[in-house]
């Protein structure tokens, strides 16, 4: 699927007065009746392991948190929306809260909605995963058009896809987003800065916009856009420097574009019950920046052991190799694979590329797992 078509195909007319609108006017006000159909806000729920205070087995607790989201493409079934991946990582229920004030109401809902992710209420979509790519924070999550009412599903858009390459210091831009996670709300800037590097704790961040334009928790995943409605970033604010004030950043169009299509062609996946679970029975560890710069290693699952007749030695992993794709997608580190073996069922064959030393330098080689069940034992 490829952005751009997505985008030209589902225009309508009334959409199109719109846009023409935004691009004659170049007012905020205009921008952001153009864009605000296409901007969602998204909650998730994740289940936190919290050890006892006396030192006794653990509690597990709920921790809600909010985001935003932007329709981004379609096909027969989904809608399929942009946002950043940690703004979904580690989500065991995942809602979508398309237009009105209602994410109040939403993210309760969610966070009393039950634990196999599905939820259709008054005020929320469920949506699920359809890929991941935590190397530059980005993700795509599908909601099936089944589940959203005829009248809302009139009034949504898929946003118009600008360029993020003809961009200049100087630029008024609009960042419109789930501010606080209170709903949509609009601010405006200026392009201060292009090409920023961030450093954060996962590692260092390139080609960022900078701008003034008010980008807080809640904006993540929210666009960025040109004063012709047209999305040209997708606003993280993960990258907020608290030692900065007044500054916001979002991850350039350009540099998303692809990265988005290709996770939107993904096939959509559901989690799988644990009796169902692949296994490919590997000790994993998470690499540091710094251990990572020290031995130029790939970024990836570090594999600290490998079990006996485990369907990983039979594919010829060994201790010592960095596992970085996954079944095509790109993995972060070892909690970051885990989380993706979630999605695989026992008896699937799936392709990961390794990164292996020799003499010193990593070589990246691909080969086939056909991932087992856990032995009753473990």
């Amino acid at each position: 699927m490829n952005l751009q078509e997505a985008v030209s195909d589902s225009g309508s007319t009334d959409e199109q007065m719109i846009a023409d609108t935004a691009s004659e006017n170049g007012t905020v006000a205009a921008v952001a009746q153009a864009s605000m159909p296409s901007v969602v806000a998204i909650t998730t729920v994740s289940v936190q392991e919290i050890p006892s205070f006396f030192g006794y087995g653990s509690r597990q607790y709920k921790s809600a948190a909010s985001g935003s989201g932007i329709i981004v493409g379609d096909n027969d079934d989904e809608l399929l929306i942009a946002t950043n991946n940690h703004v979904v990582e580690g989500a065991t229920t995942l809602s979508v809260c398309f237009i009105g004030d209602d994410v109040t109401n939403a993210e309760t809902e969610t966070v009393n909605a039950g634990d196999n992710g599905d939820l259709n209420v008054e005020d929320a979509v469920s949506a699920k995963i359809k890929g991941t790519d935590a190397d530059n924070d980005l993700a795509v999550v599908a909601v099936k058009k089944a589940d959203i009412p005829e009248d809302t599903l009139s009034q949504i858009k898929i946003a118009q896809i600008g360029s993020s390459d003809d961009l200049v210091v100087g630029q008024q831009v609009v960042a419109i987003g789930n501010a606080l996670g209170y709903g949509q709300s609009v601010t405006s800037g200026w392009v201060s800065a292009l090409n920023r590097t961030i450093s954060t704790d996962d590692g260092d961040s390139t080609g960022l916009i900078q701008t003034d334009a008010a980008i807080n928790p809640g904006n993540s995943g929210g666009a960025l856009l040109n004063m012709k409605g047209e999305l040209i970033g997708i606003n993280s604010a993960k990258y907020a420097d608290s030692s900065v004030e007044g500054m916001g950043y979002a991850i350039p169009i350009s540099k998303a574009k692809p990265i988005l299509e290709d996770l939107m062609n993904r096939e959509t996946r559901e989690k799988v019950d644990s009796s169902e679970k692949g296994y490919l029975g590997v000790v994993l560890a998470n690499l540091t920046t710094e251990a990572i710069q020290m031995y130029n290693m790939p970024t990836g699952a570090f594999v600290r052991g490998v079990e006996q007749n485990s369907p990983a030695q039979e594919s010829g992993l060994c201790k010592g190799d960095i596992i970085v794709k996954f079944d095509g997608q790109k993995v972060s580190d070892g909690d970051d694979l885990m989380d993706k073996l979630q999605y695989y069922k026992s008896g699937e064959k799936i392709e990961a590329v390794i990164a292996r030393a020799n003499n010193g330098v990593y070589e990246e080689s691909t080969i086939e797992l056909t991932l087992g069940t856990r032995p009753d034992n473990e």
